[in-house]
Parts: C-alpha cells; structure tokens; sequence
C-alpha cells in the first residue's frame, strides 16, 4: 500500500510517501511545497492544489493521510490553515484517492506509543521506523512522514 501523509498548512503544507508492505516501510518521497506570504490566498490554493495533483499523478498513493487541525491561538492563521486543509481534502477526493483524518494525539500513540511524546520523540522515532538518515526537514515534513506511518498502523487503515 501507498500512502501520502500530509501535514497541512498554507506556506508549508509537509508530505510524505511511505509503501507499507506486511510490517515494513519503505520511503518513496518527502518534502514541502511552499507557498510565498505576497502571493494571493486563491493562488496560494491553486499551487498546493496542482502541486498534490503532480505528487498524486506520479506516485498513484492507494491512500492519504491528513492531519486534523489543532487549533492554535491565532484565529486567523488557523482558518487559513482549515481552508488549506479543504483545498487539499478536496484534491484527494478528486483525484480519486481516499483520505483519512488523524489528530496529533492519534498520531503520537501510532509513532511512539505514547499520545504526550513531545515533537522530537515523534521525529526520531520516524527517523528510526523510516532507516532514514536524518529526521527530514522542514519539521512538517517530518510530521506528514510520521501521519503516514499512523495510516498504516492504524485500525481504519484499508489493510486491515
């Protein structure tokens, strides 16, 4: 099974593309599109829109991994980050590819076994469940990796 973990934003949406074999990973791609803070909010939409589009076209993921929005203090960047989070729903589903949604808690159980395990436990374990060499930067790429790997232990997953 593919799987393309996305760790959304709106200037830096994190990805990552794991296969999931019986119980081993193997990395396909990571990294970040990025969008500039002076482009226009519809084209900063468009680009992470044709940017999943192209990952979607060249990998064929059976499933994405989305991480549910953990609402900050800032009102306004956090519903920039939902419409993100819509835009790239939205692409998945168009393009045919089924999503399903984890919290950070989820995801933190899945990695590390434990729902409280700060940022740098969830990247070192990624890190080590992944044989990469370094923990992938920028950290969203490191969390959209970590999403991946929660779909595939997960009890929702389509492998199971």
């Amino acid at each position: 099974m593919i799987i393309l973990g996305i760790d959304p934003g709106l200037a830096t949406v994190g990805y990552g593309i794991i296969e999931y074999r019986g119980n081993s990973f193997t990395t396909l791609d990571y990294g970040a599109i990025l969008t500039p803070a002076h482009t226009e909010f519809d084209r900063r939409l468009i680009s992470i829109n044709e940017q999943l589009i192209r990952l979607i076209t060249m990998f064929k993921p059976d499933a994405a991994a989305v991480e549910e929005l953990f609402f900050n203090k800032n009102i306004k960047t956090a519903i920039s980050v939902a419409q993100a989070r819509g835009a790239i729903i939205l692409t998945c589903a168009q393009s045919g590819v089924p999503t399903f949604e984890y919290t950070p808690l989820q995801v933190k159980q899945a990695v590390v076994g434990y729902g409280r395990a700060d940022k740098n436990q969830v990247q070192q374990m990624t890190k080590i469940l992944l044989n990469l060499s370094a923990v992938p930067k920028p950290d969203d790429t490191a969390d959209a990796l970590a999403i991946a790997i929660c779909h595939a232990h997960s009890n929702n997953s389509v492998m199971r």
